[in-house]
Parts: structure tokens; sequence; C-alpha cells
């Protein structure tokens, strides 16, 4: 078996702005709301944190608060994923200085590459840090599918230890679990397919659900992993309403709104990504119950 960075509720969290700056305050003020509310880690920087327009700096002053933050009580995981793998490795071994105990490393996008291209780029950023890697393949954002073989070969490197499996194919998934076995830790990439992973032998999610309540979603892995399994199941389609609504505009439009209806101060999304439509926010306000 891998080392386990994390099982349960890893809170992909999402990036506070106030005019053209990040809101360090209210970063924090949600990062102490995790930890008290059973978040089992915190992925920052990665695609609910708009890791996409954050500048160099940005990015490094948000591992430094959620390092400090956390202070050793739940791990850190960062995304320094990118199409560059020279840039990605910059990127990890800067994650890695700033006291990161993983990272999640998206596949490459818009240039894409093949299975091998995968093997490649994959291994020569292993080489280059030490701390535990988490591949995180969301074909449908990046256009790049790994393939069950490429992550059996993947899982041959030491400091490979999981996968954020958002594709969405559970026969895919389960493929996966088949034929790596305990050599890649499985992480749900959706929060509507926590409990279906789970099944497979997956140990966690990283979640968007887990911005607002990390309680519940705690909840529902560690209800498996305790067997109580109708509890689990019943929490997962409690929830599920709210979930596919956290996903009917692109992610994280809707979970920054849904932070503001529950008393936060996360502004807007920058742009490309835009506010939350009336339409939805008067169901998220009907969800949320506020």
């Amino acid at each position: 078996m891998k080392n386990i960075l994390f099982k349960g509720c890893g809170t992909a969290i999402a990036t506070p702005f106030k005019g053209d700056y990040i809101n360090i305050t209210e970063f924090k003020k949600l990062l102490d709301y995790q930890i008290k509310n059973n978040a089992d880690a915190i992925i920052v920087c990665g695609t609910t944190g708009e890791s996409a327009t954050l500048t160099e700096k940005e990015k490094a002053e948000l591992i430094k608060c959620t390092v400090q933050t956390c202070n050793k009580k739940i791990p850190v995981i960062v995304g320094t994923g990118s199409n560059n793998t020279k840039k990605t490795i910059e990127q990890s071994i800067l994650a890695e200085k700033l006291g990161a105990d993983g990272l999640l490393i998206v596949t490459p996008y818009y240039n894409k590459c093949t299975q091998e291209g995968l093997i490649q780029h994959y291994s020569t950023i292993a080489a280059n840090v030490k701390i535990p890697i988490i591949l995180y393949n969301v074909p449908s954002r990046t256009g790049v599918n790994i393939e069950p073989q490429t992550c059996l070969e993947l899982s041959k490197i030491s400091n490979i230890v999981a996968i954020k499996e958002a594709s969405g194919n559970i026969s895919q998934i389960t493929k996966i679990a088949n034929l790596c076995k305990g050599s890649l830790n499985i992480y749900s990439g959706n929060d509507d397919q926590i409990l279906p992973i789970l099944s497979v032998g997956g140990i966690g999610v990283i979640s968007v659900l887990g911005n607002i309540y990390p309680k519940i979603v705690h909840d529902i892995c560690y209800n498996f992993f305790d067997k109580k399994f109708n509890d689990a199941k019943d929490l997962q389609l409690a929830y599920l309403p709210l979930i596919n609504t956290l996903f009917e505009e692109v992610n994280p439009i809707p979970i920054k709104s849904a932070l503001n209806l529950l008393g936060f101060d996360f502004g807007n999304p920058r742009l490309p990504l835009t506010p939350t439509s009336l339409t939805l926010r008067k169901k998220l306000k009907l969800l949320l119950q506020v």
C-alpha cells in the first residue's frame, strides 16, 4: 500500500477575491472553518481555487497561508499542474519548499499528449520532488484521459501515490482499482460519486461540497469506512440535489455564491468566469435554506 496522504474529505478550497486582490483574511476564516468541521485535508490552488487566473506571487501567498493556518493539523496538498513540464517542476519544487505535504498534478491540457507523454511528464516531475504526488484525471477540462494501463505504469514510481479520478467513468475507475490494487490510492474527483468510488476501494474525495459542508463529506466517507453503509448512502443521496446544483454552472462559480450566501465574503470569480446567474442563486438559497 502506498503512502496515504489523507482519508475522507479533502476540500478543494476556493479563493476569495476583493477587487483585484486575494482576501487573505476571509481565506483564513474558511481554513479555520474547515479545521473545526472535520475536513481531512486542504487542496489549495486547484481548479476550485481558480489557479488558472492566479499569479505566481498569489499562489505562494495562498500556499504559505494554508501551511501556516493548518499547522500540521491536517495535510496541505497544492495544485501545481500545467501543460508545461518545466513550469510544473518549478511550481512543485516551490510548493515543497513552502511546506506542502503533497502535490495534485493535473494532466497537460490544450497541447495535450500521448499516454507515453503522460508517463514521461509525471516521471520527470516525480524525480524532482520528494513529497507525494496525486495524479489528477479530468478529461472534460483537459482533453486528456489517463488510461488504466498508464496508471499502472505510473504507480511503479514511489512518490506517485494516488489519483484524483474525475472522469466520471466508473468502469474505468474500477479497472484502475483492479490493475493497481494497493499501489495507487483512488480519490473521487466528483461529489456525486463518492460512494461508488469508495465501494471499489477509494479512500476519499477531493471535494467542492466540502467548502461549505466538510463534516457532511467527512461523514459520508467515515460512515462507509465504519461499515455504516446505509448512513453513508442516505447522506450521499440527501445532498445530491445540492451537489448537482453546484455544477449547473462552471465550477467554482456556484460554490463561491454558496459561500457568500452562508456568510463568507468570497466575492466574484475572476474573468473569464462570471458571477452566478440569478436563477441559480435562487436555487442555491432554497437548498441552503438561507
